[in-house]
């Protein structure tokens, strides 16, 4: 059986399935709920300093996308850090702590871009035996407008400053927990590194409006006919989290700094596609507000079954074993030569491949008189949109060709539409066409 005990960067827990900080964290009541559910880990609802308390609004907090189905694809929130009295967080967590020393417990922290204060909270916290500290630098909502939160978390040299603040504070392990809102991820990384940060986490929620009421004409959640920017969160942002994790994963600078990844992580099939692009462990979120607390239990079984058929016997077995091949678009090899098929025993004739195709891409599929569609190999650049297209899985698929086939129709080889290429200087896997 495969072994899911998590060592994240000497923090460890039964498996490698944290609760990220957000509502579900927020007390002691729900943290008990998860533990016993079977999450290995919690960043508790990130806490702030002592002095005038955090007042939440009174109205919607979240807006979503919905998919046809009514799924939910996307949740945007505007609720801020934790409301509850800082010394009521910590009695709890000491409580949580001594009862559940296993499993692991993170404190989440945001306090303002201050020496002192990071360095009176930090060890009172420590104080209730939490494993470590996650620093929020991600929140891009109401916290960041009084210079916290995402307003940090964009400026390198802020990140680093108080990243050394926190490891002079704690002799606790420190992770940074990055904002997506910025153009290239590696910056604050690099600089939470040279700050002395343990590890990264990431990615925190994306800007975002989630929709418009039509007949007030206001932002939804609205409150009392004003709607504001909230953090997008959900299945919808996970392509955007995972390539901010290999971007970090494959950078030499950075390649070596542990990641614990979040974004949209629904499945043990999207955590261990994290993990396979360099995440040491992830942080789940939205999945357990729309399903409750035993989702994990799924993404437990369905990790240690996947590792099982794999001969994995540890989850360090896989981490990172895809972030070699994440390369860039100058490297891709010019000469792999693909062309979609169609299963005519799967085909239900719907037609959805050739309306994409003839209209948008390529006129590579033909129809019948009796709708019967095939694919037109010298014409067909193998762009995947009619797989995508499909509403049947597998019915389309692409299948790769050996050097010089010939088509049967035209005598000629496939790839002669392509006409020549000259191998890039940078890229040896490309050939020069003959």
């Amino acid at each position: 059986m495969a072994d899911l005990t998590s060592d994240f960067i000497g923090i460890k827990s039964p498996n490698p399935f944290w609760l990220a900080s957000a509502p579900p964290t927020d007390k002691e009541y729900n943290v008990r709920r998860a533990f016993e559910a079977g999450w290995g880990g919690v960043v508790w609802k990130t806490l702030g300093e002592e002095g005038p308390p955090v007042v939440n609004v009174n109205g919607p907090r979240y807006g979503a996308i919905h998919g046809a189905d009514r799924r939910l694809l996307g949740l945007n929130n505007i609720e801020l850090i934790t409301d509850r009295p800082l010394e009521v967080n910590l009695e709890e967590m000491t409580r949580v702590k001594k009862d559940y020393p296993d499993h692991a417990l993170i404190a989440s922290v945001m306090v303002p871009c201050e020496e002192d204060a990071w360095k009176k909270i930090l060890p009172q916290i420590a104080e209730t035996g939490c494993d470590g500290f996650e620093l929020n630098f991600g929140c891009p909502h109401g916290m960041a407008e009084r210079g916290m939160g995402s307003a940090v978390g964009q400026v390198p040299d802020y990140i680093e400053m108080v990243s050394r603040w926190a490891k002079e504070a704690t002799g606790l392990p420190v992770i940074v927990k990055l904002t997506p809102n910025i153009t290239n991820i590696l910056y604050p990384a690099e600089a939470a590194l040279k700050g002395g940060a343990d590890a990264v986490s990431l990615i925190n929620t994306i800007n975002s409006i989630t929709g418009v009421n039509l007949d007030v004409m206001s932002p939804e959640p609205m409150i009392d006919g004003k709607g504001t920017h909230g953090g997008y969160c959900g299945p919808a942002v996970k392509p955007i989290a995972m390539n901010m994790v290999a971007e970090i994963a494959r950078n030499p600078a950075t390649a070596n700094l542990p990641i614990s990844g979040i974004g949209g992580i629904t499945t043990w099939r999207d955590a261990a596609e994290f993990m396979a692009l360099g995440a040491g462990n992830v942080q789940v979120c939205t999945a357990a507000m729309t399903y409750g607390f035993k989702i994990v239990q799924e993404m437990i079984s369905g990790l240690s079954q996947w590792m099982d058929e794999k001969g994995y016997t540890s989850t360090s077995d896989f981490v990172g074993m895809a972030t070699p091949n994440v390369t860039d678009w100058q490297y891709l090899n010019l000469n792999h030569i693909t062309k979609a098929e169609i299963n005519q025993d799967d085909c239900i004739k719907c037609g959805r491949c050739y309306a994409a195709c003839e209209d948008t891409s390529h006129q590579a599929i033909e129809m019948s008189d009796d709708r019967v569609f095939t694919v037109k190999d010298d014409e067909c650049v193998a762009c995947n949109l009619c797989v995508n297209v499909c509403p049947v899985e597998g019915c389309i698929t692409m299948r790769t060709l050996d050097a010089g086939e010939m088509d049967e129709r035209t005598g000629q080889p496939v790839a002669a539409g392509y006409g020549n290429w000259t191998a890039h200087p940078n890229n040896p896997s490309v050939q020069a066409a003959e």
